[in-house]
């Protein structure tokens, strides 16, 4: 049920004390705002190191904006870096649960992290509380974690959970905090229902008066432009649901999100057929209103933290009802797959025997604006050439260190600077569209390389350009 009505804050403003457990992408970045926005938070994290960098004033992962947000909450006192959940908890009138929900070999979801934080709630409260679940969980999650709140020894003390699941993006994820397009509250009291929109609330009067150039370069990556200056009133933008409705709202988008990409990516191997162009294809089909361009750019597939972990809980969640949820076992394949799809695209500019021919790969991270190598269809092409012999330079603005620690090969060198990568190649693979990538003039490096050939994987390189320079030129 959509909100009409403006909420009380009358009762809910200048004592407001609030705990984020978790201080990841979405836990740190809620943190860092909520205390911009003026409200006293706690960013509570097991990780001593991670703590420690916070309270420098900066973030340990790269998230554009961000750290600008964390050194003005450091500074004004608002935001408050601790492992210590029993002064976090005592403290705060609002808990909200940011944790990991990673994936189980069997494609459930592994729920440790989340109950551990709901224990550690439990054995440090002292007075009524609202518990916030935010990470992404299976439906059901909710009622075994008011169970563990129902056996509680102190019933003296009221506390109440809110399933308000998290919709952000990595690489805008100070955008997509401060800018939602939908806020999702779910739960059974209305009055801690009110209280949670009321933090929102905050955060949305935050927003009018925000200067937000430095965090948007990718905010609109895969999404309408008009998007900040054409949201609804708050209150337009708010849905009151359940503790259920709210769970299967997050992972129902995301599959449904997963679902766009891998059916562009199967347009795109149709094409390959014929002499369709799936640049046009795609715009044709985006352009009607109902269907919409976003999502619909053949590329590698989707990766990250985030859409392969939704989308095989959601079909395991599914198969627990004995659904068989077919459409989402397809979409998989079709990701798990479209990594040789690109290879064989290679392979018809350099032949089939890939072994010791050169590639310039531009790009490790799973998207831009993100140092995050999780599931990254970018890196799972690095090893695949690895794998058929090719010699491979790598450049990534902010990807580099991550991989390090993943990726090491006889036949890998990583670069440090973009005008390095193309030495002596024989092909330029562009694997994440940064935009560094994307509006790089290549016509500083042509003399540089051994043969002039390009592979666009990502759908964001202008062809006509390309090829005016000498190049052979494929992409999806």
């Amino acid at each position: 049920m959509r909100q009409e009505r403006v909420v009380d804050l009358s009762n809910f403003n200048n004592t407001l004390t609030v705990s984020v457990i978790g201080a990841g992408y979405v836990g740190l970045t809620l943190a860092a705002i909520l205390s911009n926005a003026g409200i006293k938070t706690y960013a509570v994290d097991v990780d001593k190191n991670k703590i420690g960098v916070i309270k420098k004033g900066k973030s340990y992962f790269f998230e554009p904006g961000l750290d600008e947000f964390i050194k003005k909450g450091i500074k004004s006192e608002k935001l408050i870096p601790t492992t210590n959940y029993k002064t976090a908890i005592q403290n705060s009138d609002t808990a909200f649960i940011c944790v990991g929900t990673p994936s189980n070999f069997d494609g459930s979801v592994n729920l440790d992290f989340v109950f551990k934080s709901v224990k550690s709630i439990l054995e440090n409260v002292k007075s009524d509380l609202i518990v916030v679940q935010k990470s992404t969980v299976p439906v059901g999650t909710g009622e075994r974690i008011k169970k563990m709140i129902d056996e509680y020894d102190n019933k003296e003390i009221n506390i109440d959970l809110i399933s308000s699941p998290e919709f952000l993006r990595e690489g805008s994820a100070v955008f997509d905090t401060i800018f939602p397009d939908r806020i999702i509250v779910g739960g059974n009291n209305k009055k801690s229902v009110k209280k949670v929109i009321a933090l929102y609330e905050k955060i949305d009067n935050f927003a009018k008066n925000i200067k937000h150039n430095n965090f948007m370069e990718y905010a609109f990556l895969y999404s309408n432009k008009k998007r900040s200056k054409n949201l609804a009133p708050f209150f337009e933008r708010v849905i009151e649901t359940d503790l259920e409705s709210a769970e299967l709202i997050k992972v129902t988008a995301n599959s449904f999100l997963a679902l766009k990409i891998s059916f562009a990516n199967s347009v795109s191997r149709l094409c390959a057929q014929n002499k369709a162009k799936t640049a046009d294809v795609m715009d044709g089909i985006g352009s009607d209103h109902r269907i919409g361009k976003s999502f619909l750019t053949p590329g590698l597939g989707y990766g990250g933290g985030c859409f392969p972990k939704d989308v095989a809980g959601m079909i395991n969640y599914a198969n627990s009802y004995n659904f068989s949820f077919n459409i989402l076992d397809e979409a998989v394949k079709i990701n798990e797959t479209q990594v040789y799809f690109a290879i064989s695209k290679i392979k018809k500019l350099l032949g089939e025997n890939l072994r010791n021919k050169k590639a310039a790969l531009l790009g490790l991270s799973y998207k831009p604006g993100t140092s995050d190598v999780r599931k990254s269809q970018s890196s799972r092409l690095l090893r695949k050439i690895l794998d058929r012999g090719m010699i491979v330079s790598v450049y990534d603005p902010q990807a580099i260190n991550e991989a390090k620690k993943k990726i090491s090969h006889k036949n890998l060198t990583y670069i440090d600077n973009i005008k390095d990568v193309f030495r002596k190649s024989d092909i330029i693979i562009l694997a994440t569209e940064w935009n560094e990538f994307v509006d790089f003039d290549y016509s500083k490096i042509t003399k540089d390389m051994n043969s002039l050939n390009f592979f666009d994987g990502r759908g964001v390189i202008n062809e006509d350009k390309i090829k005016e320079l000498g190049f052979n030129f494929i992409g999806f």
